[in-house]
């Protein structure tokens, strides 16, 4: 895909300050870009680099003045970093339109699908899937029976969505990501011995759900485990059967969350964060990484350690945690002076 900077300055409403016609085809850091990519100038410490960068254009803001000839064409913009970003989002929107079925897949002779459907290879369709406008579906994905995906939501290659899954609108689930497998439900008997015990709820996205690569989320027993609208979810994190996640709350990778336990909206929870089973938390709470959290927390905490106490007394605990081989041999020679008095 190339653009040149006339087509980069139209979509940015910018001016072009050199070649219009120069192509471009890639994006680049200021301090690696060579011929062909493009790069932006947004931070001052950064200035020195547009004099020596291979890029062929370089977005800068209106007010940049250079001190020294220059190699790469500029497009002159209100606000560099922002024009960037629009870009990069325009780039991505560019490069992920695709449409079309693939050959092979399966879809089942039950399930409906919307306008503009991107299906790639190797794909399974079960029965009774509805599917909305807009849906990207990357290779080698699995989609079970009775399930529901929004409008404008992509599935990357290799995420698994079990039956009675539903998934929102514009929702993004990331490859390896399996939704709606069953619970961590086993009874033991007399012997010991663990039985299965019947999963028979399912998973529900609202919209605009991220789930990062490698995350799962277990079905509920009974009714639904939920996932409200907003949530963001990073890699590896694994959500139990029957969990609730408020609106936009933000999960870190390699949490971990056991069954039943209710998440309030606004949250911010840090990575490798443990957190019990059948236990709420409320709204606007903020939990450090690697922390544990076996108790119900109310709304507005800040937490850290494991197990989790308030943040601000942890960090006042740890100041006389790490000094303890010094308090303790303060406190010896006080007890010895008084047991030789």
């Amino acid at each position: 895909m190339k653009f040149t900077a006339a087509q980069i300055a139209g979509i940015l409403n910018g001016t072009v300050d050199g070649d219009e016609g120069i192509e471009v085809s890639k994006l680049a850091k200021i301090e690696e870009g060579s011929k062909g990519s493009l790069t932006f100038l947004a931070n001052p410490k950064y200035t020195h680099y547009i004099y020596s960068t291979q890029a062929s254009i370089t977005i800068v803001n209106d007010d940049f003045v250079a001190s020294q000839d220059l190699s790469t064409t500029l497009i002159r913009v209100e606000n560099a970093y922002k024009a960037f970003s629009q870009l990069l989002e325009y780039y991505n929107q560019v490069k992920m339109n695709k449409t079309g079925i693939e050959s092979p897949v399966y879809i089942s002779e039950t399930a409906k699908y919307g306008e503009n459907l991107y299906l790639g290879a190797f794909s399974y369709i079960g029965e009774n899937v509805k599917i909305g406008d807009n849906v990207k579906i990357y290779p080698n994905v699995y989609i079970g029976d009775n399930v529901k995906v929004g409008n404008n939501t992509v599935l990357f290659t290799g995420a698994k969505l079990y039956s009675e899954t539903v998934v929102g609108e514009s929702c993004v689930i990331n490859s390896g990501v399996v939704i709606g497998a069953d619970g961590f439900g086993f009874t033991p008997n007399e012997k010991g011995e663990y039985k299965k015990v019947p999963q028979t709820g399912n998973v529900i996205l609202e919209d605009h759900v991220d789930v990062g690569p490698g995350t799962t989320i277990d079905r509920a027993t009974l009714g639904s485990t939920l996932i409200k609208k907003g949530v963001k979810l990073d890699n590896q994190i694994q959500i139990a059967h029957n969990v609730t996640i408020g609106e936009n709350t933000v999960i870190a990778a390699q949490t971990g969350i056991a069954g039943s336990t209710k998440i309030g909206k606004n949250c911010i929870i840090g990575g490798q964060v443990g957190i019990a089973g059948h236990i709420t938390i409320g709204d606007n709470v903020k939990i450090q990484a690697q922390s544990g959290i076996g108790r119900n927390v109310k709304d507005n905490e800040t937490l850290q350690g494991s197990p989790a106490f308030g943040y601000g007394d942890f960090n006042k605990s740890y100041v006389y945690f790490k000094n303890l081989p010094k308090i303790m041999e303060r406190f010896n020679i006080v007890e010895k002076k008084v047991d030789n008095e």
